[in-house]
């Protein structure tokens, strides 16, 4: 281990950015059924439904600005004495645009596009139109770069690496209840890593410590006496 810092985001990390949160407690994601608009069978049977949803959610994140929270992390990962690695389970880029330097997206990236048929990753245009061809191969398989239900994370080896580089595991804004997040936290506790949850509600999952408040609140405050030390 290298001291290093291993933080997993989740939706209430950009909630006070003004974007929703993905599993809302009616099983809605802005109006539409997960399995409408989040898989690649939704993909298939309706790709123009998807491709406007992910253009309204593009369009979303454009006009949402970083909180305090992305902007603290941010100042943490480049003032940090050793590695501090972000990982997120959003889709958005406000931590990018707060400044962080790297961040491991690992469910995608809705500012981004993938080619279904080689693999390209582009930055995709505010609308993305059903058939719109890849830069890099022509075949008109672009689809969003987001990991869908039914889809492996991405970079899941990079994050079990950087886990096992840290030495403190520090879940903001998600359940830290559900896999494969789940499984980051227990690892971390096989491990022998200290873990730590930073939410507006405790989550109820087994955390040596946990903090509770809105994230632009908790996340600078501990930020600050990270850095103090």
């Amino acid at each position: 281990m290298s001291g290093g810092i291993f933080i997993l985001s989740g939706a209430g990390l950009s909630a006070e950015s003004g974007l929703k949160t993905f599993r809302a407690e009616d099983g809605l994601w802005e109006e539409h059924r997960v399995e409408d608009v989040a898989t690649p069978e939704a993909f298939a049977r309706d790709p123009a439904l998807v491709q406007r949803f992910y253009n309204e959610r593009r369009a979303a994140v454009a006009a949402a600005q970083p909180n305090a929270a992305h902007e603290a992390l941010a100042q943490l990962q480049a003032a940090y004495d050793a590695p501090v690695h972000l990982v997120t389970q959003n889709i958005d880029d406000l931590l990018e645009r707060a400044g962080a330097a790297v961040v491991i997206h690992m469910h995608g990236d809705v500012t981004l596009a993938l080619c279904a048929d080689c693999g390209h990753r582009w930055r995709a245009p505010v609308e993305m139109a059903v058939g719109e061809q890849c830069p890099a191969c022509d075949a008109a398989a672009a689809r969003p770069d987001i990991v869908w239900f039914g889809e492996i994370p991405y970079h899941m080896d990079r994050i079990q690496a950087a886990l096992e580089d840290s030495d403190l595991f520090v879940a903001i804004g998600t359940s830290g209840n559900v896999y494969p997040a789940a499984g980051f936290r227990q690892l971390a506790q096989q491990l022998g890593i200290k873990t730590l949850e930073l939410n507006l509600d405790t989550s109820g999952a087994a955390f040596d410590e946990v903090r509770t408040g809105p994230a632009s609140k908790v996340v600078p405050a501990w930020v600050a006496e990270v850095l103090a030390h």
